[in-house]
């Protein structure tokens, strides 16, 4: 035994107190990194994914650590070491560690170890879709039922879905999906496995080929759901319609449909997040003497007083006749922002009693600082 070995913990970079699943995935890194088909112009890689592996069959046996740690490489000398040729070293079998999950990282799949498990096509999830939908303020603020007219994959009545009739098992693979090839290297035996081309990974064939999905399984139809839109949806807003997407292969799910909103605007409401803003003309005698004044909300008219000398901009506010968002659980205020209008056409009548208004000292500090700013700048 030579006295050169590096410590196995350190081999793997772990501490001598790691769990067997701490173990398994540094192991797992090691394999990965230096794996002699990924470093052909580093020939240090084979030794170093020979003493990875080394290590790993030690450390990964309770009993074998046991003595490892008590008595260090002379402890497992018989079981390791000299004893240990590559993959097919003994003691050690594909069976101790899953490779496949290592090699399918590495090589994209189809690549096993020894007699490793299967490696038909795996399962896929089908992807996202997104759709856009266009509401109005209303259906947006209130809520509503939608009709959406969807092309979805379903699979076929006619054959259950297998594509055909009359299932035999596939007499290239035998059924397994796969068809496999031994290759022998200095580091053990590795088994490239490939999608068997009669059954494409089904392990079976049919004696006669659907006529309605033509072999697929599956068949496109149209059809018509109603969805049920929240109150509260505002621009930009998603919904997501769980397995409405894509369809899956192999078995996998369906991916899911997201509804993304498009909410017009309204003539005389502004949306700011759940709040909302009116802004309500008013004459200058309403804005001079005060007044009451009917305000429409989302739920129908309140009677706002807007108090005597008021301005263009005066801001009020109604507490809780936002919107009420059902999907936030929150509920906005309302903002009524004034707008004094200046009549463009009057008649004689009120001309004089404008003029006549006009005469009287109604001038504020405001108006009488800027007539003094004016009379002094005009020097």
């Amino acid at each position: 035994m030579s006295n050169d070995k590096r410590d196995y913990y350190e081999v793997l970079g772990v501490s001598k107190d790691a769990t067997e699943a701490e173990i398994k995935s540094a192991f797992r890194k090691k394999a990965k990194e230096f794996h002699p088909d990924l470093n052909k112009d580093n020939p240090a890689a084979a030794e170093k994914f020979k003493e990875a592996q080394e290590a790993y069959e030690v450390l990964s046996d309770e009993s074998k650590r046991k003595m490892y740690d008590q008595y260090g490489h002379a402890g497992v000398s018989g079981s390791a070491g000299s004893g240990f040729s590559g993959f097919g070293g003994a003691g050690f079998s594909a069976s101790d560690f899953d490779f496949g999950d290592i090699f399918d990282n590495i090589f994209g799949g189809g690549f096993g170890f020894g007699s490793g498990s299967s490696t038909k096509s795996r399962a896929t999830r089908g992807s996202d879709l997104l759709m856009r939908i266009d509401l109005t303020f209303e259906e947006a603020i209130y809520g509503c039922e939608k009709d959406i007219k969807l092309d979805v994959i379903e699979e076929c009545d006619d054959c259950d879905g297998k594509g055909g009739h009359g299932e035999t098992t596939c007499e290239r693979c035998h059924g397994s999906g796969t068809i496999t090839s031994e290759q022998h290297t200095i580091l053990g035996s590795f088994v490239s496995k490939t999608t068997c081309p009669i059954c494409e990974g089904r392990g079976k064939v049919y004696e006669r080929k659907c006529s309605t999905c033509h072999g697929k399984g599956k068949i496109k139809k149209n059809k018509t759901i109603t969805v049920n839109i929240p109150a509260g949806i505002d621009t930009g807003d998603r919904l997501r319609l769980s397995g409405k997407g894509n369809p899956g292969t192999n078995g996998g799910s369906n991916g899911d449909l997201y509804l993304e909103f498009r909410v017009a605007e309204h003539k005389y409401f502004k949306r700011d997040n759940d709040d909302i803003y009116i802004e309500v003309p008013i004459t200058i005698t309403e804005a001079i003497l005060g007044c009451k004044k009917d305000i429409p909300t989302l739920y129908g008219n309140v009677k706002l007083t807007i108090p005597a000398g008021s301005d263009s901009e005066d801001k009020h506010r109604i507490k809780g006749k936002g919107i009420d968002n059902k999907s936030k659980r929150t509920k906005g205020n309302m903002y009524i922002i004034l707008k004094v209008v200046t009549p463009k056409r009057i008649t004689k009548e009120q001309k004089k009693l404008l003029e006549a208004l006009h005469k009287t000292d109604l001038e504020d500090s405001t108006i009488d600082e800027f007539n003094k700013f004016t009379k002094k700048n005009d020097k």
